[in-house]
């Protein structure tokens, strides 16, 4: 394809960490200390349960996983919603967060409120036994969908996701297709996610976006909206990649030698809260996974909700930023500069 990414060069390690360079390159920006701007997103893992065991998964989440939220949880999150109307996006994750039993609850409750409703759907989850009817209720629910699709080919999908899962995936998105979604007219957005499947940054999102849009639409009949391209972080399992492969300190590098101040200024966690499915507070989904908590003097759980002070907070940085701040940045909406 012409917009591929190549693979990483053998650059020398320097002795500074890479903990370090990322303070550094703040202050070279100027954002040093990182803090927060606002908080319009709440950002809600609601579990690690999955039908999928994906290789890239930063949340290592799979069939076998038993965490959930529960509903005193997911009550706290609405009653959040309902106290702070500035906070106009409940964004939903997991795992396949559909698989959660208070799913539908959260939908039913932040729409409601008149809030916007982001599922991050794998796809197959539509055609779970018992899930069958997930795709008339989030579009009668004007539920956003953002989906991960690795490529639009079925052997880069599958070595990713698993056998099978793309042809699964495309009967997946041709059924919301038939639901309205993806289509300008009916105001239900479909979004897809693309990701590397190796040690490499992502290729410009406009154009594999239009790629992607010629190549789905010919290929399989099937329309989207938009296309976010997201920088694989270095946690996890793609962690564990990396060191098997012995790619992780040559990809450390290249995402430091990536760094792009623009994209430092509008990263996504200076906007928005992530909710671990217990209800801790964490600045985003990448650090909830690493357990890494918001600052000591912030309300630290759903129930201590406090806004106003959560809306000044330092944000807790580590090595894996530098994924976010690489070339045009990455977030859970795609590139960022």
């Amino acid at each position: 394809m012409p917009n591929s990414v190549t693979p990483l060069p053998m650059a020398p390690l320097t002795s500074e960490s890479s903990v370090s360079r990322f303070g550094q390159k703040l202050e070279e920006a100027g954002l040093f200390p990182l803090r927060a701007m606002e908080i319009n997103t709440l950002q809600v893992n609601v579990g690690k349960r999955c039908n999928q065991a994906c290789k890239h998964c930063h949340v290592d989440a799979g069939p076998n996983r038993t965490e959930e939220m529960t509903r005193e949880t997911a009550e706290l999150v609405i009653d959040v919603l309902r106290r702070y109307p500035w906070i106009t996006t409940l964004d939903i994750t997991g795992g396949a967060p559909e698989l959660n039993l208070n799913f539908e609850y959260l939908v039913n409750e932040a729409r409601a409120l008149g809030r916007q409703v982001i599922d991050r759907c794998n796809l197959t989850i539509l055609f779970v036994p018992g899930k069958e009817h997930l795709a008339d209720f989030l579009a009668g629910h004007g539920v956003e969908v953002v989906a991960s699709l690795p490529y639009y080919l079925a052997q880069r999908t599958d070595a990713q996701r698993g056998l099978g899962v793309f042809d699964q995936s495309i009967e997946g998105l041709r059924l919301l297709n038939s639901k309205g979604y993806g289509r300008e007219e009916s105001g239900l957005a479909l979004n897809l996610v693309y990701n590397p499947t190796g040690a490499f940054l992502p290729p410009a999102q406009a154009a594999i976006e239009a790629e992607y849009k010629e190549e789905l639409k010919t290929r399989y009949g099937v329309v989207f909206n938009r296309l976010f391209t997201i920088t694989n972080l270095p946690i996890a399992r793609f962690k564990h990649f990396l060191q098997r492969s012995g790619n992780y300190e040559r990809y450390m590098e290249r995402l430091a030698g990536a760094f792009n101040p623009a994209a430092a200024a509008n990263v996504m966690c200076r906007s928005l809260i992530s909710v671990g499915y217990e209800g801790t507070l964490y600045d985003c989904d990448f650090n909830q996974m690493l357990e890494m908590p918001v600052a000591g003097d912030c309300p630290r759980h759903i129930r201590d909700f406090d806004a106003f002070v959560l809306e000044r907070r330092r944000i807790v940085t580590g090595e894996h930023c530098l994924g976010c701040t690489a070339g045009a940045g990455s977030s859970c909406g795609g590139a960022v500069a």
